[in-house]
């Protein structure tokens, strides 16, 4: 009896779970770099400047 199908199935899970992590670091890096984009633009603009660029 091999132990190899145990030992393929341990790495599938590994591969599964780091994709799965990955995606959703992913998706929020995303989400929140569109959150920050607004908040640089209106921050680099000088005090008494009008809003539209």
């Amino acid at each position: 009896m091999t132990h190899l199908p145990y030992i393929l199935a341990s790495y599938g899970l590994f591969a599964g779970m780091a994709l799965v992590l990955s995606v959703g670091a992913a998706l929020r890096l995303k989400k929140a770099r569109a959150r920050l984009a607004p908040l640089e633009r209106t921050s680099s603009r000088p005090s008494g400047a009008p809003l539209t660029p």
